[in-house]
């Protein structure tokens, strides 16, 4: 007899792989809520392998939702941004490959691929699966799932160092940028940017910002030179945000989450989140 398996267990695994491949919470508590509406009209006592059946309804119910949304995503009104979420609710990140997936820069890198490439690299990085079981799961041939992961891996790969920041240099690099914005030091701002910077700002129509992506060290400049001549930056605080810190601040009436990635010791991206709507689940510390 097969012993009793409690659906409960493998809901923070199971959120955690619908968020990698949604790149939003709402959506992957929808999507897992309805997994565990079938796992409860199955006969569990014909399922062999509880985990493996809930990541391929999972997976398959996360991929049907990301091809309608990739529609709703084009819409958009400016750049569209991942929803972040503190780093507690990601889900498990016992591994580098379940923080390196769940990771800001790596989920907004990840919308570039196309939805069955997305599971395919979420399945494989992050969870390991073999790739029969992921070809099963998107539909395709064994050896068409090994070109789909290494060609998400090769698109992926373009955008990311090969040696990951340590989380301490990460947390003060964060830091010094914190310090020169909430001054207004331009010329400590420049020696901390990529060359190649880009500034994607995401208000969702709801709350003004800018509409397409800021390229380059002198625009990204001229831009947060702008910023720091309206707002007060000094009431910033640190948040623990997709396996990494993050900068809370107020924006005149509004919050704002920012983000940064680091490429060669420098910032090579900064994210910032404005919808209202996708900062419900941050909240800076009292």
């Amino acid at each position: 007899m097969m012993p009793a398996v409690d659906f409960e267990d493998y809901r923070p695994m199971l959120l955690g792989l619908a968020y990698r491949l949604l790149g939003s919470m709402w959506d992957a508590e929808d999507v897992v809520q309805e997994a565990w509406l079938r796992w409860q009209g199955t006969d569990r006592g014909q399922i062999r392998e509880p985990r493996a059946f809930l990541v391929t309804v999972v997976s398959r119910l996360a991929l049907d939702q990301l091809r309608s949304a990739r529609v709703k995503r084009e819409a958009y009104t400016g750049p569209w941004l991942p929803e972040p979420v503190t780093t507690a609710e990601a889900g498990p990140l016992d591994t580098a490959e379940l923080r390196d997936t769940v990771s800001y820069a790596t989920l907004h890198m990840m919308e570039k691929l196309s939805p069955p490439e997305r599971a395919v690299f979420v399945l494989r990085e992050a969870f390991e699966l073999p790739y029969d079981q992921i070809a099963e799961i998107v539909g395709s041939s064994v050896a068409n799932a090994r070109q789909m992961h290494r060609r998400a891996s090769v698109r992926l790969a373009e955008g990311r160092d090969r040696f990951q920041p340590s989380a301490e240099d990460h947390a003060k690099l964060l830091a010094k940028f914190m310090e020169a914005a909430a001054g207004g030091d331009l010329g400590a701002l420049t020696d901390l940017f990529h060359e190649d910077v880009v500034a994607w700002n995401d208000g969702g129509g709801k709350v003004r910002a800018a509409l397409r992506p800021i390229v380059g060290r002198h625009k990204v400049l001229a831009f947060l030179e702008g910023l720091l001549s309206r707002y007060d930056f000094t009431e910033a605080r640190v948040v623990d945000v997709n396996g990494g810190p993050a900068v809370w601040t107020r924006v005149g009436d509004g919050n704002q989450l920012v983000v940064v990635d680091i490429r060669d010791g420098l910032v090579r991206g900064i994210y910032t989140v404005l919808n209202p709507d996708k900062l419900e689940r941050v909240r800076p510390p009292l």
